[in-house]
């Protein structure tokens, strides 16, 4: 199905709609996602800087994995 016979389904279907409920949240999830921002650009630059060298440890084998970290941490979690 095409993405405008969806849209139209999703109209037909709302012009229908008396739950006020549903209604209040369609109208959330339209204000929520027009006012949504990027994480990335919200963050400082010491965080991307710190996500960068991140993904770089990761690209260069520079890990440790998931079972060793329990290990030693287990008596924490």
């Amino acid at each position: 199905m095409s993405i405008q016979a969806e849209k139209l389904r999703l109209i037909e279907w709302l012009i229908g709609l008396d739950d006020k409920t549903t209604i209040e949240r369609l109208k959330w999830l339209r204000e929520d996602t027009a006012a949504a921002s990027d994480w990335w650009d919200e963050i400082s630059d010491a965080e991307r800087a710190s996500i960068e060298r991140g993904l770089e440890d990761s690209k260069q084998g520079r890990v440790t994995p998931h079972k060793e970290v329990r290990k030693k941490y287990e008596k924490w979690l």
